[in-house]
């Protein structure tokens, strides 16, 4: 039989002993070993060398990379001719990554001596982080961190003091993606105290996008409204509770606004001194986009005199387009029944076609807010929990059994229902955006489409505490779906017996 005719033992697709065949398409369809049943792919090897629990053969608690004839799981002496997994460093099963040694020592070796004071020992201080990464689920993915060019002069800038163990020393390294990241894990291992992290990044953001505004005039306004409006506020607010992404990003999206207005001035030989209301309709008419972020600029302007007292024309809120009620029933038949579509993919669908759910609250959701009371799964969205009908019920338990980004050392005890490639955070709302897209699902037009439905079936009061929402905008929001609730009177409607005569 030859190479491109080969399929695995375990999942059955086709793989291929040629490399440079498979260089360009997925990795994992390579042929990784050869065991008695037959050749395994990549990703198959992987799962079945990281497989550990209680043998179906002897019943011992170790590695089980044997699967049994009758699908049960079987460690190396009861499956046979599978190899040797034992570490002769640490006496432990696991995927060897160099002869007889394990990947979790070769991490271990590798962190410590990145991390070595100059003294032959790791920098106390850094002791938890070290402690925390080697002991990642899956050490491989590890090593392949470590063995990025610009990580190591990372971790030895870190080990051998040349900056400070600070939020603030630590902002100052390079590349700036690589060092979020690092910075995130030492705070999940309490290396570095906790902050705010979104408005920690935009305010690391700002002095690098001040210093591209070319005008030094322009500069100064934006950093006067950037430190007295945009910053006051989200501080004001992060003293309360923390800021969300969406935050984060909307105050980087009005700075971009404000300096495109200033260079829109620019142009057509305009100060903001010299600015008339026929420069601001102009402004506003070209794109109806920027009403929004450039009332909040402008309004800033005119109360601290930079800007003659101009009319700003009202916002008008975008209520979202309708989504069908078929088209809605639609969505939700597939998501519950096309098992081809990601498990997580499945689950955020769900909870916006179900409960109408804001992508910034599903981002917040953790595990423990998924309830199993006796024979019912109930989900906490506000007060009281609202229950899950059974065929989402099925799909849900099975992904929080099953979620991802829970094998590295950033989310290995992650408590979130959709955990994040960051050490401690969720998924960034604009990669659960992307996912609904990749399903063809408008979050927004969904999201109103169903928050209308629920409110056309039950009181705005009853709908509000159940899914988290404010029982004004709930009020609202059925005073526009056409909702006849809040016409009933409050009382016993129920016929009182009739009465008997004597």
């Amino acid at each position: 039989m030859s190479s491109s005719a080969e399929v695995c033992a375990r999942c059955g697709r086709g793989v291929c002993t040629d490399w440079e065949k498979t260089r360009l398409r997925d990795p994992r369809l390579r042929t990784r070993i050869r065991w008695p049943e037959g050749p395994v792919c990549v990703k198959c090897y992987d799962d079945a060398v990281h497989t550990r629990g209680r043998c179906g053969g002897c019943g011992v608690e170790r590695l089980l990379p044997g699967i049994g004839a009758a699908g049960a799981r079987l460690c190396t002496d009861c499956a046979g001719g599978l190899g040797d997994f034992i570490c002769t460093r640490c006496g432990q099963e696991g995927p060897r990554y160099q002869v007889g040694t394990c990947a979790r020592c070769v991490l271990s070796d590798r962190l410590a001596a990145l991390l070595d004071d100059g003294t032959g020992r790791i920098r106390p201080e850094l002791l938890p982080f070290y402690e925390s990464f080697r002991a990642m689920p899956r050490a491989r993915g590890g090593l392949l961190w470590l063995s990025k060019p610009h990580i190591p002069p990372l971790l030895r800038s870190l080990a051998g003091g040349d900056v400070p163990l600070t939020h603030a020393g630590v902002g100052t390294l390079q590349p700036w993606r690589a060092v979020i990241h690092l910075r995130d894990l030492l705070v999940d291992a309490s290396v570095l105290p906790p902050v705010d992290r979104f408005l920690f990044l935009l305010e690391q953001w700002l002095p690098g996008w001040l210093a591209t505004v070319e005008s030094l005039q322009h500069r100064a306004v934006l950093e006067r409204f950037a430190t007295w409006h945009v910053l006051r506020q989200l501080r004001k607010t992060a003293a309360k509770k923390p800021i969300n992404s969406g935050r984060a990003n909307s105050a980087r999206h009005l700075m971009r606004i404000s300096a495109q207005f200033l260079t829109h001035l620019t142009e057509h030989g305009r100060t903001l001194k010299t600015c008339g209301q026929a420069d601001i309709d102009c402004w506003l008419a070209t794109d109806l986009s920027r009403r929004a972020p450039s009332r909040a600029f402008l309004r800033w302007c005119i109360t601290h005199h930079e800007l003659p007292r101009l009319q700003l024309p009202a916002v008008a809120k975008n209520a979202g387009a309708r989504l069908g009620q078929r088209q809605r029933l639609a969505y939700i038949r597939r998501a519950l029944t096309d098992e081809a579509i990601p498990a997580t993919d499945r689950v955020l669908a769900l909870l916006i076609l179900l409960y109408a759910q804001p992508l910034v609250k599903i981002a917040q959701l953790t595990t423990d807010d998924v309830l199993r009371e006796h024979d019912q799964v109930l989900l906490r969205l506000g007060d009281p929990p609202i229950p899950v009908p059974p065929p989402f019920a099925d799909v849900l338990l099975d992904y929080v059994d099953n979620r991802p980004n829970m094998v590295s050392a950033s989310n290995p005890t992650s408590r979130f229902l959709f955990p994040g490639r960051r050490a401690g955070q969720p998924m960034h709302t604009t990669s659960l955006r992307l996912r609904l897209r990749n399903l063809g699902l408008p979050s927004l037009d969904a999201r109103t489409a169903t928050i209308r439905q629920l409110l056309l079936e039950a009181p705005a009061a009853v709908v509000a505490g159940m899914l988290g929402y404010h029982p004004d905008t709930a009020e609202t929001l059925a005073i526009q779906a056409g909702s006849t609730w809040a016409r009933y009177a409050a009382n016993n409607h129920q016929r009182p017996p009739p009465q008997r005569a004597r």
